[in-house]
């Protein structure tokens, strides 16, 4: 979320057509065309942040800034060439990193959050001990993670530290209740 994409179809020949086919998983497709010829372009239900980028000795390529959850679905890119017609497809899943928070509840327990993530982040504590978790799916696809620490034993150390893994990184905070 938040980053640039750029996506190539595979040039092969001098190209007189491009044509993008976007198919989110939310809303409506989108589609942009460019001829060579005119040097035109067409585009269809595309929002503002999905357009070419044109580079010197490369074809057309389509960037995405500022990419946000609703741009994640299947791009589908077709080329017409001398050489013959071309099809590339690319599927975008775009990852968002949850909000890290840490605090005490009222009986003194941590208290993991790690709010809008997507997918979900999956949490651990240390030091290990029992905890429970629980998940709140939110309406744009992200996923909150809520975990509560309960430690079995009285240890020498009263600090707590969560620890946060996800796919676009990992995290981790240290409390004392």
């Amino acid at each position: 979320v938040g980053n640039s994409s750029v996506l190539t179809c595979p040039l092969k020949g001098n190209m007189t057509l491009l044509k993008w086919t976007i198919t989110p998983k939310a809303g409506g497709p989108c589609t942009l065309v460019y001829r060579v010829d005119t040097n035109v372009t067409h585009r269809t239900n595309c929002s503002d942040n999905i357009n070419w980028t044109f580079r010197a000795g490369l074809p057309p390529a389509l960037e995405i800034r500022q990419v946000g959850i609703a741009q994640e679905g299947n791009y589908s890119c077709e080329m017409a060439t001398t050489e013959g017609n071309f099809h590339k497809m690319y599927h975008l899943t775009v990852l968002a990193p949850p909000r890290l928070s840490l605090s005490c509840d009222e009986q003194g327990s941590p208290v993991c959050e790690a709010a809008a993530g997507k997918p979900p982040a999956q949490l651990s504590w240390l030091p290990g001990g029992s905890s429970t978790a629980e998940e709140k799916c939110h309406d744009n696809g992200t996923v909150t993670v809520l975990s509560k620490f309960t430690a079995c034993s009285t240890n020498v150390t009263n600090v707590t530290t969560c620890m946060v893994s996800h796919p676009a990184g990992n995290w981790s905070q240290s409390i004392a209740c």
